[in-house]
């Protein structure tokens, strides 16, 4: 009896934890991928998904694949709107600070704050801003730059330069890197938009990021030959694509396809030995649901999708990856409806989208918007790798920017 007894406490201490002074290490990822769908919330995924993918059990987006998920409120901190901009959102991202509308890297005071790029420079990490809209607007702007006007865009590709000192810039918007009367790659006045013109106030800021050691392209086939550790492409003079309504002129066919530039980026930031941080935007799918045009918002949402693919892919051979897809606020109040005849709820601009038919079936849906505004409705966040777990839930944006920079170190 007392060997039994003995060999039952002998059984109890070897299954009791051992105490340790230690805690557990805690993740640390060596390389962040942001990606963000510029005006994406719930039903503009879910609209994605039905369109580009279907509904069958098993078959997803691949942004809705990733490990966690959670909501995001959105609320900036402006004394005028209770909805948020781009430029205030990105910055409460970018920073965790909650901002005023239109500004970009500051706080309500309009004073600077440290951004998660520039924290990542700080670690010794290679750095890069990739998006279909101009590489100055408010998401990328509020990454690498500290204004209290978003319009500032020649500013903010001066600071870009001189201050953040991204190795990689890939985008739209050359009219604000050359002063007007001198335009560059792009003509002055295209066909497509005879409003858009060169227009900086910085002087030439394609020549001075020349001299800094940036290789300059703005074409695909350039892109695809660039070499050389700073980078900088601009593929067109305003956003790489048209937003209208639908058959006035709208057109989603960017010069370089947000995979292939993305691609280019990871290429490039994943040779330095310390890793990177890396924001990538798909401006489209905001730009698009302002004109209420649901055609081409699911074009730009597939290929977002797309490039979360490519990320997913990377990070498989990359080990200590973290990808972060999120949505800064929803555009459009959109909802996903059947046909009925008796319940059009617009008209003009927000009248019904469609039918569009379900992927793999004959079921046909309609998109049908409130406004042609941003809405104050929660967006969803998902993620994988190291520390994603913490955007489970219902967070608040500035929380996303205290998650990443909890575990990129």
């Amino acid at each position: 009896m007392k060997g039994k007894l003995m060999l039952a406490a002998a059984v109890t201490l070897a299954a009791a934890p051992v105490a340790t002074s230690e805690a557990a290490p805690r993740p640390r990822a060596k390389n962040v991928i942001v990606l963000q769908g510029d005006g994406m919330g719930t039903a503009q995924r879910d609209l994605i998904r039905l369109v580009t993918v279907g509904n069958r059990p098993g078959r997803d987006l691949h942004m809705n694949r990733l490990e966690h998920t959670g909501l995001v409120h959105t609320d900036p901190d402006d004394p005028k709107e209770a909805v948020t901009d781009s430029a205030a959102a990105a910055t409460a991202f970018s920073t965790g600070v909650k901002t005023f509308n239109g500004a970009v890297g500051v706080d309500a005071k309009g004073k600077r704050v440290r951004t998660l790029l520039e924290d990542a420079r700080r670690m010794g990490k290679a750095t890069g801003l990739v998006t279909t809209s101009q590489v100055t607007d408010a998401t990328p702007a509020a990454y690498a730059a500290h204004v209290t006007d978003r319009a500032q865009q020649s500013e903010i590709a001066r600071q870009f330069l001189e201050v953040s000192k991204p190795e990689v810039i890939l985008g739209g918007g050359e009219d604000y890197w050359y002063p007007a009367g001198t335009p560059g790659a792009w003509p002055d006045n295209p066909p497509t938009d005879p409003t858009e013109a060169s227009k900086g106030d910085k002087g030439n800021l394609v020549e001075k990021a020349k001299r800094l050691g940036y290789r300059y392209v703005s074409s695909r086939d350039a892109l695809r030959k660039a070499k050389g550790p700073k980078l900088l492409g601009l593929f067109a003079n305003e956003e790489m694509f048209e937003h209208r309504e639908e058959g006035h002129g709208d057109l989603y066919e960017p010069a370089v396809p947000l995979r292939e530039m993305a691609a280019k980026a990871l290429d490039v930031l994943s040779r330095d030995r310390d890793g990177f941080f890396v924001l990538i935007e798909e401006e489209g799918i905001d730009e698009m649901a302002h004109e209420n045009n649901a055609g081409l918002m699911i074009k730009a949402g597939a290929a977002l999708d797309a490039t979360v693919k490519l990320a997913v892919d990377f990070a498989r051979k990359h080990r200590g990856t973290l990808i972060v897809v999120q949505g800064d606020h929803e555009t459009g109040g959109l909802t996903i409806e059947n046909p009925d005849p008796e319940d059009e709820s617009g008209d003009g601009l927000s009248k019904e989208d469609g039918p569009f038919t379900v992927k793999g079936t004959s079921l046909p849906l309609f998109a049908d918007w409130t406004t042609g505004q941003h809405t104050g409705a929660d967006t969803p966040i998902t993620a994988s790798g190291p520390g994603s777990d913490r955007f489970e839930g219902v967070i608040d944006n500035t929380d996303v920017h205290a998650n990443i920079k909890r575990v990129m170190r």
